[in-house]
């Protein structure tokens, strides 16, 4: 099978995989190469593969949507980030949520300093 994991600005996988792990809104499911065509919602969390070398790999995403069509499996979410174990995926989503976090507050206060200045001439008019 191959695996194209797709984000909104970059493919972040494209390779072959034998065995594909992932949580839809019913529970967990696993694709194999012989599985029949299937598409399903996925809750945010782990995306488990096992590489072509054997290799396991993780990914931890959002929500997304998966779609396997004969021996392609395509996953779309908002974002994901691969790991090679759980410990350096667990600090590299950690530190990925800090830098959003800090992205969003500086996002709110450049709005906030924009509504109030939109409420200042509206009053001074």
């Amino acid at each position: 099978m191959r695996l194209k994991l797709l984000l909104p600005s970059h493919i972040l996988i494209d390779e072959p995989v034998q065995k594909i792990i992932a949580e839809g809104q019913d529970g967990s499911f696993c694709l194999e190469p012989r599985h029949v065509d299937f598409v399903s919602a996925l809750k945010p969390g782990l995306l488990q593969f096992i590489a072509e070398n054997g290799q396991e790999v993780f990914v931890a995403m959002d929500e997304g949507i998966l779609v396997k069509c004969a021996d392609e499996v395509m996953v779309s979410a908002y974002n994901a980030v691969r790991g090679d174990d759980l410990a350096t995926l667990k600090d590299t989503v950690e530190h990925r949520f800090r830098q959003l976090d800090e992205s969003e507050r500086i996002a709110r206060s450049a709005l906030a300093r924009l509504e109030a200045g939109v409420v200042r001439r509206f009053i001074q008019m």
